[in-house]
């Protein structure tokens, strides 16, 4: 890096950073940041779960003007006897998706790559395709090192059938990046107004120098045409990746980190500038402050522990992110064990398994379950036997469902470490987390919140002929409003949707209470309850964030119609 670019950074870091921390305050969900930020914390002496402040100390009235408003933790809610039940998603019967089946995707030993390491799954609404950038080996093409992996290129119609196009990049295959690397983040900057920064990759490159591994930051108007390094950083740890927080309007990178409770711990560094973030980054030094770069999370006390290997202590082997509607969606990756050389001498694959996390600053990320969302799949010849990892840009909203991804490797007992191919998993859309009632009526109460919206919309699945939904509005003080009560609500019944208006008899939409405070009442029986919104629309748009996108969807990466 030139001595300009890293006087650039320092500067870019006392003025850019700073205005962030003034104009990023207080978050659209009214959540109101410290002074203080990213907060700084003592790394813990055991293993625990990171706190969340907002949990603790609500806003006083919740603005839920931006995205659907999902049920991933009690943030919403005041009061219910409803019960919170995590979801997981179906695998597809056709995977792996992606299989190494080029002869320069196999390692110099033989062992074939064909599956992100983070890296990216999107679908570019621009082009209409759905686009992956993944780990691929090297062998047959760079037969110097072992273990040399550069980033292939694969596109689909439909997210299930992938074609690997023959590029002029490099010897009519598909690879678009030939430097060494470990893990790489690929993100399609849908808001990018420099055509040229669109797609931007965040490469863990090995420095040919020493072999250190080092972010090095490049753009791309395309994904397959990259520019030079534009930013690096110094030395790093393996594993690590970066995600985009528009709530804050902060490029922030996860990187790994060695705590006293486990080398597989994270820190955490942001900037409003990718490159200026990617140039401030480093190996943290333990019992030396840095003020750019904090400590950030170990494992939790309630990680699962290999059956096998009950005495290893689990790490974070890596965590992604990405803003979902109204929340930013965690993907831990939790290392179960055992270590490289025991998984050598007895020919298996380490356990590992994505996990999900919720946070409403960015930062901040609490865990609903402790059960994998996408586990192995310890059988004879499975794609996923282990090893499994996170990829970026998921989920994809694809119709009624979202489009989950992740790497997967089989058993291979002479050659462990090999056969890595892509998985999909499908989820209902926002189907994280539901409120769920049985044959007994339940209900759910709201926080005070207000909006500028005025058409309440929900995602429920009501089951049964003689179950429903009602919704009644209540005013600051907890009275019913006229026009608006349980009895004037016309309930939905027998209803499976992931987009349903509710109106009341002689309300049809929530124009006369834009701008107060207010609470939803819902009222259910025998049926599930994931997600409500108030939409300036009567078409339902939510100005939430699309994560990774879909078809139908704006180019811009927030739901909102269509011109």
């Amino acid at each position: 890096m030139s001595k300009i670019k890293i006087i650039l950074a320092s500067w870019c870091l006392l003025s850019v950073g700073m205005t962030v921390l003034a104009q990023q305050k207080i978050l659209s969900n009214g959540i109101v940041c410290p002074e203080q930020w990213p907060p700084r914390y003592e790394e813990p002496a055991t293993a625990q779960d990171m706190p969340i402040p907002y949990l603790k100390t609500k806003p006083e009235v919740i603005p839920v003007n931006v995205g659907r408003q999902l049920f991933v933790d009690n943030f919403l809610i005041a009061e219910t006897n409803l019960q919170q039940v995590a979801h997981t998603p179906n695998f597809y019967s056709g995977n792996p998706v992606l299989a190494p089946d080029k002869e320069w995707e196999k390692t110099i030993e033989g062992a074939p790559y064909a599956a992100p390491f983070s890296d990216g799954i999107w679908y570019d609404e621009k082009d209409g395709k759905f686009k992956m950038w993944y780990l691929a080996g090297a062998g047959t093409i760079h037969k110097q090192d072992k273990q040399t992996f550069y980033t292939g290129y694969a596109e689909s119609a439909d997210g299930k059938t992938w074609t690997k196009p023959e590029l002029e990049i490099y010897n009519q295959t598909n690879i678009v990046d030939t430097c060494n690397r470990d893990a790489a983040t690929i993100w399609l900057d849908k808001q990018e107004k420099d055509p040229a920064k669109r797609y931007k990759m965040f490469n863990v490159e090995r420095r040919p120098t020493d072999r250190r591994w080092q972010f090095i930051l490049k753009y791309s108007a395309d994904g397959i045409h990259w520019s030079n390094g534009v930013a690096q950083s110094g030395d790093l740890y393996d594993r690590s990746s970066a995600f985009y927080n528009p709530f804050r309007g902060v490029w922030a990178l996860s990187m790994r980190y060695s705590t006293s409770v486990s080398s597989r711990s994270r820190s955490y560094l942001e900037n409003v500038d990718p490159e200026v973030a990617v140039s401030m980054a480093h190996r943290i030094r333990k019992g030396v402050p840095d003020k750019n770069m904090v400590f950030w999370f170990t494992p939790s006390d309630k990680e699962p522990r290999h059956p096998e290997f009950p005495e290893v202590d689990p790490g974070i082997y890596n965590f992604d992110a990405i803003a979902y509607e109204s929340i930013m969606l965690g993907q831990y990756s939790v290392w179960q064990g055992p270590e490289n050389n025991v998984c050598g001498k007895l020919g298996i694959q380490k356990k590992n398994e994505v996990f999900l996390g919720y946070s409403r600053d960015g930062f901040h990320f609490s865990r609903q379950s402790f059960k994998p969302f996408m586990a192995v799949n310890e059988t004879e010849g499975a794609w996923n036997w282990g090893n499994m990892q996170s990829i970026n840009g998921v989920p994809l909203i694809v119709g009624d469902s979202l489009y989950f991804y992740s790497s997967g490797r089989r058993l291979n007992k002479i050659m462990w470490d090999s056969y890595t191919s892509t998985g999909l998993a499908t989820l209902r859309r926002d189907g994280f987390v539901s409120m769920q009632a049985g044959k007994e009526a339940g209900y759910l109460t709201t926080e005070k919140i207000t909006f500028d919206g005025k058409y309440l919309f929900v995602n429920a699945d009501v089951k049964a002929k003689k179950a429903q939904l009602a919704v009644e509005v209540l005013d600051a003080e907890g009275n019913a409003i006229p026009g608006y009560t349980r009895k004037e609500c016309i309930a939905l019944k027998k209803t499976d949707s992931v987009k349903q208006i509710i109106i009341w008899k002689n309300k049809k939409d929530l124009s006369d209470l834009i701008g107060k405070a207010v609470r939803f009442k819902f009222y259910l029986t025998d049926g599930d309850l994931y997600a409500f919104w108030v939409s300036p629309w009567a078409s339902g748009e939510s100005r939430g964030y699309t994560a990774g996108g879909g078809p139908g969807l704006s180019v811009d990466g927030i739901d909102k119609p269509l011109k």
